[in-house]
């Protein structure tokens, strides 16, 4: 059965399980200080231009957004987020269990416009009783989006300029950044992120690891104790060195970058093969998701060959699904899928 569900189907990079493999008989000190860690975090720091950045490798993104929004946030502040953003929708309360409020804003096509985040600050402080309200303390992005969208650089400068303006911490998602990064159309670096944003962190496990996320903090501003506070919220891995390695190999010999522009060349490829079957697509994302409008009797037609995800009901007739590309993603897949929707069509 042909997999394009999502980005963390298939296991990881053969150069990582190889690594693995090799360093499996070492004797390692835990919880993230080891040789591996060190050599990952020191990589990572040239990766983003940032020396300074201060980084912490964590296993999953729910466990990364609820440890930094829960412990960079005073106990009277909220995050603004998409309406569509992760955090607000599909990580179960994790933010609402650090007991910090998710503050929505409009999504479009699952991005925060500038304008109406100053708006918010604006009328927020504006209000006479906002003593009595929940605080906006960080404002949280994805990028890449829940759709695939990318922020411009210009829109993230407008952003960071808010926040600075109403001291509140910019905040980026990067459970998907190589794909972000990697595609054609953007303006965004790393070293970009690193200069516009408070902490942000790269995303290992949909981008050719097997689990992990590096938070980087890039104005030497992780919360003191950070990693204490992390294992009070039971984010911290003793073998730690099983994330540093992996980290330390993605950014080896531009590794990340590498399996990231094959998850984008590969999309490129699906996105030719449903124009070609006259899909519509609900919106255009220049990342390694692309979702289209399914008849639903050609969404139940596909289901006993092809996994993808359900994405909304669009009526009653119609729904959007998700295709996934990866790192992994090959174009005999792409191809099969082509087969597959040809046959389907008649």
């Amino acid at each position: 059965m042909l997999s394009f569900e999502s980005d963390y189907t298939k296991g990881a990079h053969v150069r990582i399980l190889e690594r693995l493999l090799a360093a499996n008989g070492e004797t390692m000190p835990g919880y993230g200080s080891d040789l591996y860690c060190e050599q990952a975090k020191e990589k990572i720091r040239t990766a983003c231009a940032c020396p300074e950045a201060e980084i912490y490798f964590l296993v999953g993104g729910t466990q990364t957004n609820a440890a930094v929004i829960g412990t960079m946030l005073p106990a009277y502040a909220g995050v603004i987020a998409a309406q569509s953003g992760h955090v607000n929708t599909h990580e179960a309360g994790a933010i609402e269990c650090t007991g910090h409020k998710v503050l929505t804003c409009p999504s479009h096509n699952g991005k925060l416009d500038p304008g109406e985040v100053r708006a918010y600050a604006e009328q927020f402080y504006a209000d006479q009783n906002r003593e009595h309200m929940v605080y906006p303390g960080m404002v949280y992005i994805s990028h890449p989006t829940e759709y695939g969208t990318l922020y411009t650089k210009s829109e993230l400068e407008e952003l960071s300029e808010i926040c600075r303006e109403y001291d509140m911490v910019l905040y980026a998602d990067g459970a998907r950044l190589g794909y972000g990064l990697a595609a054609k159309q953007t303006d965004v670096t790393l070293p970009v992120l690193a200069k516009l944003c408070d902490v942000f962190y790269i995303g290992g496990t949909k981008v050719g690891a097997m689990f992990g996320e590096a938070v980087v903090f890039t104005k030497q501003n992780a919360p003191r104790h950070f990693l204490t506070l992390v294992k009070q919220k039971g984010a911290l891995l003793a073998k730690g060195w099983l994330l540093g390695l992996q980290f330390d190999t993605l950014f080896t010999d531009e590794l990340y970058w590498k399996i990231s522009r094959r998850a984008i060349e590969t999309a490129e490829l699906l996105k030719e093969v449903l124009r070609e079957n006259e899909l519509p697509f609900y919106l255009e994302s220049p990342t390694n998701q692309q979702f289209v409008v399914l008849e639903n009797e050609q969404m139940e037609a596909l289901k006993p060959h092809v996994a993808f995800s359900f994405w909304e009901k669009l009526d009653e007739k119609h729904t959007v699904v998700r295709f996934a590309t990866s790192w992994a993603t090959t174009k005999e897949e792409i191809m099969e899928l082509a087969d597959l929707l040809k046959k389907i069509r008649g």
